[in-house]
């Protein structure tokens, strides 16, 4: 049997297919299944160690963004959109797979026209609570569309809808406080802020919480995140901004977190702040309490839409950008951080908003789809 998984740009596509690919590969291996191999269709690997470590071939596909407003960049994109799709049904083609497993994106349109065109069985799965362009084109003839969100179930054909929330990989399910104080350098007596800007980064928030550190480095501690891209310019801002104030050594500014240090901040972290992007669906399975702040230009302003979704469940605070600033910032912060009953009904909204299983669920279904492929 031959699954291909295909999504991707960010590690909003990117980790739900890992999640994915390691409960394929328990169940490939408790059924031993013959011969089964799993491939990633993409415009880059994203991660190629952890493509490694699953077993996951990767075969290179050009893909172009579809832009509505018409530019010299968008006649770029339809160009390297078009070269995409020959060599994505010629890939699809040479591998011939049972089953085709996307999680949206430009990068998947190649892979999934491909797979339309060869018959070949689709499954989606939508992160957000309003449907990519790809996606909202691939669930009409989708085999089943797994969604994040309940309320995504209007955009699509009701009888092929599961909610089955975010694949998760497994070893980010359960956080940990074991080491977690000593190898992050942090107090184990004084709140603890996670800031995290998505797997980018978000100049937005940076600027933001920098600008609050003063204030919020005399009563918390800060964990920062800031991007790859991000990390000189604000490394260099934030240390000219505490240069001589008397707790900067509370303030921890990283690029990117490995999984390690995730699953540690997710045990001690006492409030996160947030995108509202894939990264919503950890934090409600960690039950951390938030403040979201979406990014306002998304997509059929998806962003916003997810956080308004995740906030009437009572998870978190949202703070659109129009209206961010770092008093309001730190207010919130303050207020969420010493109120023991609001920390208590985020915790329990997180908890409600979550959902178990979901890599499992869709694994299960690309197998037993897969398999009846193959026959």
């Amino acid at each position: 049997m031959k699954v291909v998984l295909t999504g991707g740009g960010t590690g909003g596509h990117f980790y739900p297919l890992i999640a994915v690919a390691e409960a394929l590969n328990n169940i490939i291996d408790e059924k031993n299944i013959a011969e089964a191999k799993i491939y990633y269709i993409s415009n880059e690997p994203y991660d190629e160690k952890i493509l490694h470590e699953n077993r996951i071939i990767f075969k290179q596909v050009s893909a172009g963004k579809l832009r509505l407003t018409p530019s010299l960049k968008s006649i770029g994109d339809l160009f390297s959109a078009a070269i995409g799709a020959l060599q994505g049904f010629f890939t699809v083609f040479s591998i011939f797979p049972d089953v085709v497993f996307s999680k949206g994106g430009y990068a998947a349109f190649p892979t999934v026209l491909a797979a339309k065109i060869l018959r070949i069985p689709v499954i989606i799965h939508e992160s957000d609570s309003v449907p990519g362009r790809v996606n909202e084109w691939s669930g009409k003839f989708a085999r089943a569309v797994a969604v994040s969100y309940k309320q995504d179930a209007q955009y699509f054909d009701k009888e092929k809808v599961v909610h089955t929330g975010q694949p998760i990989r497994h070893n980010l399910i359960e956080p940990t406080t074991e080491g977690a104080y000593e190898f992050l350098n942090l107090e184990d007596s004084t709140p603890i802020i996670w800031v995290l800007g998505g797997s980018l980064g978000s100049e937005t928030i940076n600027y933001a919480v920098e600008k609050a550190l003063p204030e919020l480095l005399t009563n918390y501690q800060v964990v920062h995140q800031v991007g790859k891209s991000n990390f000189d310019t604000m490394k260099k801002l934030t240390d000219a901004t505490l240069i001589k104030h008397d707790f900067k050594y509370r303030y921890h500014i990283f690029d990117s977190l490995n999984t390690l240090s995730m699953k540690m901040m997710a045990g001690v972290a006492d409030i996160v702040i947030t995108r509202a992007g894939s990264t919503l669906f950890e934090i409600a399975h960690w039950s951390i309490p938030s403040i979201v702040i979406p990014i306002t230009e998304s997509h059929r302003n998806h962003q916003i839409k997810n956080a308004y979704n995740y906030a009437r469940e009572g998870a978190c605070v949202v703070i659109e950008e129009n209206n961010l600033s770092e008093k309001l910032l730190t207010f919130e912060i303050n207020r969420i951080i010493a109120t023991p009953e609001v920390r208590e009904e985020m915790k329990k909204g997180a908890e409600k908003f979550a959902i178990e299983g979901a890599a499992q669920e869709i694994a299960e279904e690309i197998i037993g789809i897969g398999l009846n492929h193959e026959k």
